[in-house]
């Protein structure tokens, strides 16, 4: 008997998606209503859950007060008893009103995208400043929430499961939210603050930083852990790496950067997500160049080029050059490729094989030559500490060893520019 009420505890939870197709004018996503089911899908997959149907309503724009008509409503509840399914999972964020509506209206779990998101992050944080991160953002969303929604807010246990530091039972008041995304906020920008002391020894040091940025699943992590052998989880799944992740790599000009693995993007990035990990994305905006990497393979490869363009409008890192890694080319790709004019650069790779990657270092060091000049200094033996620091701050293109003492023919940036010009070769 115990063994059989473990199985009946562990079955998986089965859900119907739904989705509202809106007229064009009104639409708010940029892939297809199908294509986004297809994603939401993939989603609750890796939450946990399974999908047993899928259904789509048509109209001018979502109703307010129920997300769907009530014709619609009525042909889900007979897709529930069909399906036997516990739950139906929105493709849109729904407003604490929807969301009370229609669970009182069908009287079973109802979740939204924004929620099976929050429980993936919640699954997947594992660093103490990740876990922060995920709950700061799912008390968050709570506490919009909580509005007008009384005792319901006490059944509402999340969405697939329970699981995460923040997916507590919210018998817990809106005060005790506040304290403890109060505190959420203190610890958060102990991060920002730690951050910042990290950017400003590497600013001391001189390394370009390169980040990695795409749509979710687009092969960020494949590539550094390929570069750098990181050791970074990479899956076959949506989010499967949340943890920032820097290493050096050298070009074969010499230059040291430090490559930036981010957390991947994807269509309808719940705000108060953006909001939690601003911390960690603010990174993008100190990168030097961002390597946009897109999943060559996926048919909704535009669309979401387009969504990583728009998150990186949304955090201010538009004017940062990028250079356009189209991944997966191993696989079943669909030709010509998008062209992308925002990017300085585009490069074809198999990060899973290693192909091409020595190729796109080569455009990274091509590009951030273009940022720098090049100089010739002859710097006397007596300044063997300007020499080893030229080493480890700039990229070398000639060095020779003189009478008078070491010429050098570099690239350099500003400060190194001042620090040589007593000793500049004209």
């Amino acid at each position: 008997m115990a063994k059989e009420l473990h199985e009946i505890g562990q079955a998986e939870e089965r859900v119907i998606l739904v989705g509202v197709e809106m007229d064009e004018r009104n639409s708010r996503s940029v892939m297809a209503t199908e294509a986004c089911l297809d994603e939401l899908e993939e989603l609750v997959k890796t939450a946990g859950a399974i999908t047993v149907a899928r259904t789509v309503q048509k109209r001018e724009r979502v109703h307010p007060g129920h997300y769907l008509g009530k014709g619609k409503i009525e042909e889900l509840k007979l897709m529930l008893q069909t399906y036997d399914a516990s739950g139906i999972v929105c493709d849109d964020e729904l407003s604490p009103a929807q969301l009370k509506n229609l669970e009182q209206m069908l009287e079973i779990k109802v979740m939204d995208r924004t929620i099976i998101i929050l429980d993936i992050f919640a699954a997947r944080a594992l660093s103490g400043e990740g876990k922060i991160q995920v709950e700061l953002a799912q008390l968050k969303y709570r506490l919009s929430r909580l509005a007008g929604m009384g005792a319901a807010m006490s059944r509402l246990g999340g969405g697939i499961g329970t699981r995460g530091p923040g997916e507590k039972k919210l018998e817990t008041d809106r005060r005790y939210i506040k304290e403890r995304i109060a505190e959420l906020n203190r610890e958060a920008q102990d991060i920002r603050t730690h951050r910042e002391l990290l950017r400003a020894q590497r600013s001391k040091k001189g390394a370009p930083v390169v980040s990695l940025v795409g749509y979710t699943n687009a092969g960020k992590s494949t590539i550094i852990n390929t570069l750098t052998d990181a050791g970074v989880l990479a899956e076959d799944k949506l989010f499967a790496t949340l943890d920032t992740t820097t290493r050096k790599v050298e070009l074969s000009g010499g230059t040291e950067i430090m490559l930036t693995d981010t957390v991947g993007f994807i269509q309808k990035l719940p705000h108060h997500l953006i909001q939690a990990f601003r911390a960690t994305l603010e990174e993008l905006k100190y990168a030097d160049i961002l390597l946009h990497v897109v999943d060559a393979s996926n048919p909704n490869r535009q669309e979401h080029m387009q969504v990583v363009y728009q998150t990186l409008r949304d955090l201010g890192c538009q004017d940062t050059p990028v250079i356009t890694v189209f991944n997966k080319m191993d696989c079943d790709v669909e030709l010509p490729l998008p062209p992308d004019t925002t990017a300085r650069d585009t490069v074809q790779v198999s990060a899973a094989k290693g192909e091409g990657l020595e190729e796109m270092l080569l455009r990274v060091e091509k590009l951030l030559q273009s940022f720098r000049k090049s100089m010739t200094a002859l710097v006397p033996y007596t300044e063997g500490g300007l020499i080893g620091w030229v080493h480890g701050r700039c990229e070398m293109i000639r060095e020779e060893h003189t009478a008078e003492g070491v010429l050098l023919e570099i690239y350099v940036d500003e400060e190194s520019a001042n620090r040589l010009k007593k000793y500049e070769v004209k």
